[in-house]
């Protein structure tokens, strides 16, 4: 499974990368910057940044303002501060009190479009082991030791600053349609998950409109299906599953990315986008699990962890947007306060 996951996540990014840069062909290709963990393992981020222009010269004006669409292969030895974190959530791992082996492998990723009209998005797709230490003979044909705990993890969800309708049903009816093959529970499941999630405690409202998230998805009986629930349950069930979420990527954002790059907009709602940006920032930094994790991690890239901020962000004491029910940012906020059924 390692391997082919590997194989899978670099090809997904391939694709998703090709996909954004042949969306703005005049614009700077993402940098793609490899890297070596010295603990073990190895990455590859793709990156998008607009040039800082000399002083006097204006912006190049891109579709993109900031982006990163990054994998990692990473092993090592998992310390018992973050076997603890990571036993709240998933319940296949046992109590263990000293540090332990490790393989993780996943895709991440982050879009901040330029246009406040445009939205932001994020997708993640995860494969996780721990084992015991190799026996000798396993350390001498590179293999792993035996298999204490293994799960698959994800989702992809959508923020905008301005709320097209249209917009959310075609992503969640993309996101539903790759899903529905592998359980008739998948999508109810994952989009109230997915909700619940990426919700700010401190602001009473959501980060944006959802999508779906999940995790700890392995053999084990899951609490957030019931026994009958029709899900995927087998490693290969669940990769398939997996492989067909990642692959809905790109027909669930990129179209709504076109037709939303070139809506006319002005300075307040770029004011009201950068607002929106810190949204996503306090839930990043405050609320988010993966951050955690990667920040507790041992050799941790911290540039790569850090890649889904976005470039610029505002704070106002007492902003006045958005609490207005009758104006295009108040309607976003009450879909942000209360989760909607979008298919």
């Amino acid at each position: 499974m390692r391997q082919r996951v590997e194989e899978y996540i670099s090809k997904l990014q391939d694709d998703i990368v090709a996909a954004l840069e042949n969306l703005d062909p005049n614009a700077p290709k993402f940098k793609r910057d490899s890297w070596l963990r010295a603990q073990g393992g190895r990455g590859l981020s793709c990156v998008f940044a607009a040039p800082v222009p000399p002083p006097g010269v204006a912006p190049q004006e891109t579709v993109l303002e900031k982006g990163g669409v990054n994998i990692s292969v990473v092993h090592g030895m998992l310390p018992p501060p973050a076997i603890k974190q990571m036993r709240a959530d998933h319940s296949s791992i046992p109590d263990i009190q000293s540090s332990v082996p490790f393989f993780a492998a996943g895709i991440s990723l982050v879009i901040h479009p330029r246009n406040p009209h445009a939205p932001t998005v994020h997708a993640n797709y995860r494969y996780f082991e721990i084992t015991e230490q190799p026996t000798e003979e396993e350390q001498a044909a590179g293999k792993p030791g035996k298999l204490i705990a293994w799960w698959f993890g994800g989702g992809s969800d959508l923020t905008p600053s301005y709320l097209y309708e249209e917009d959310a049903q075609h992503f969640h009816r993309t996101i539903k349609n790759a899903c529905d093959p592998h359980g008739a529970a998948v999508y109810p499941t994952f989009k109230k998950w997915c909700d619940e999630y990426f919700f700010i405690p401190h602001r009473g409202e959501a980060r944006g409109i959802g999508g779906i998230f999940f995790d700890d998805l392995c053999e084990e009986p899951h609490k957030r299906f019931g026994a009958d629930d029709a899900r995927p349950k087998t490693p290969e069930e669940i990769f398939a599953f997996v492989k067909a979420a990642g692959d809905a990527f790109v027909p669930s954002y990129v179209p709504i990315l076109e037709r939303r790059i070139r809506t006319p907009s002005d300075e307040h709602e770029r004011r009201w986008q950068l607002l929106r940006r810190g949204r996503y920032v306090e839930f990043n930094l405050v609320y988010d699990r993966g951050t955690k994790f990667g920040l507790m991690t041992p050799g941790a890239r911290i540039e790569s962890i850090l890649m889904s901020l976005p470039e610029t962000a505002r704070w106002e004491y007492m902003s006045e947007l958005g609490t207005d029910p009758e104006t295009r940012e108040g309607k976003l906020v009450e879909v942000l306060k209360t989760a909607r059924e979008w298919v």
